[in-house]
């Protein structure tokens, strides 16, 4: 049996490198994926706590994060296409179009 503690290590590393690709990188599309990353991280983390308390809160807290998530991707990548349409970039220091 693996400890709890060792899913929850994984899971601040993980969210760890997600925040450090949100600060650091420029790319639309790879701030996306960091943004993923850090919400997977956070549903380890559920999982984790439910797996150690033998309830099923977690899990459903990870089922609705899913859905967000999922909806956050299809809006997300529609909203990066069309910016790249627009703008033919996805260097987000080069998009300025909420600026006025």
């Amino acid at each position: 049996m693996i400890p709890v503690e060792f899913f929850l290590i994984v899971s601040a590393v993980l969210f760890t490198v997600g925040v450090l690709g949100v600060l650091v990188r420029r790319n639309a599309i790879v701030i996306f994926m960091c943004i993923e990353l850090m919400l997977n991280a956070a549903n380890l983390a559920f999982v984790a706590a439910a797996q150690h308390w033998k309830q099923m809160n977690g899990q459903v807290f990870v089922f609705f994060v899913m859905v967000v998530a999922a909806a956050e991707v299809a809006i997300g990548l529609a909203i990066i296409v069309t910016l790249f349409r627009n703008k033919e970039t996805v260097d987000v220091d080069q998009v300025n179009l909420l600026k006025y």
